[in-house]
């Protein structure tokens, strides 16, 4: 790719700043990890430096005269804009149909973006141009029973090992499967392999059985957790979309791409995600957080 990842670093820095500038309200873009754009900035300045975490933010977007907000998650792979973002629209004031179909909608939309086009501050405003009518839609006839009174949905979230994960193919299956069937999480690519997906349980086990067919062969679901709710299961959710996770790897880069990527690193991630225990899980033992 011709495109460095300092160079997309740059770029993504700017479109933050553009969105700060548009969003200058205490609370209306919150990032993640306080310390991300600090490291990245470092990244830029030095030779030397460890490649930063990747940028992770939420903007709260106030919808037409309902007063009610939708706050938009993202996470921008290293390469982005040659990359695409990985966005989800959210708000407690929808339902997890309503909020299924603004996504679905809002993934088509942004599949017509060309790569390499900054696209985050355009997501915002598709976002603010087209939920209002999802809020209306929300509104229940005076006396009317709601349909999700007393409806029970089971919230389920699988950690799924691999010996690796390198085939491109195979990862566009993995993302494609996961955002088909409204799944957050993430797919670890390397040596080892690890995907976590969350969401409704019948679209977890429908992407189970999506990748493992015809024959993958090396691959173990290690843990699985679930909870019956009859709220809305995006607020049990601990990633916000479906990220590709990369971290700096070591090893062999020849044609075999037999690498192995930096478990520190990952221990860290899962650390952040309120997750640290699934590591022994997978890999039987309790790991060391990486050396900053």
């Amino acid at each position: 790719m011709a495109a460095t990842i300092k160079e997309c670093l740059e770029l993504q820095l700017l479109e933050l700043e553009m969105l700060f500038s548009m969003f200058p309200k205490e609370g209306e873009i919150t990032v993640r990890d306080e310390d991300a754009v600090p490291r990245v900035r470092h990244y830029l300045r030095s030779s030397e430096a460890a490649l930063p975490p990747q940028l992770e933010y939420s903007v709260a977007v106030d919808v037409g005269e309902s007063k009610a907000k939708v706050e938009l998650h993202v996470l921008l792979p290293h390469l982005y804009p040659h990359v695409a973002p990985r966005l989800f629209a959210r708000s407690d004031a929808l339902n997890r149909q309503q909020q299924l179909q603004l996504n679905t909608h809002l993934a088509s939309h942004m599949g017509s973006v060309d790569a390499g086009e900054l696209c985050v501050c355009a997501a915002v405003q598709w976002v603010k141009d087209n939920s209002p009518p999802y809020f209306q839609n929300h509104k229940l006839p005076s006396g009317g029973p709601s349909q999700e009174e007393g409806f029970k949905e089971t919230f389920h979230r699988m950690w799924i090992y691999s010996h690796h994960i390198y085939r491109q193919e195979l990862r566009k299956k993995i993302f494609d499967c996961a955002k088909k069937l409204n799944l957050t999480g993430f797919c670890l690519t390397g040596k080892p392999g690890v995907i976590c997906v969350e969401g409704i349980r019948k679209n977890c086990d429908e992407f189970w059985r999506v990748i493992r067919y015809p024959n993958w062969k090396h691959i173990s679901c290690k843990h699985t957790e679930s909870i019956e709710t009859e709220g809305n299961i995006d607020s049990l959710r601990l990633f916000p979309a479906f990220e590709d996770l990369q971290f700096q790897a070591h090893g062999d880069y020849g044609l075999r791409n037999d690498y192995h990527m930096d478990l520190g690193q990952f221990r860290e991630f899962l650390e952040k995600h309120q997750s640290g225990h699934i590591f022994q899980i997978l890999f039987g033992v309790e790991g060391k957080l990486s050396n900053k």
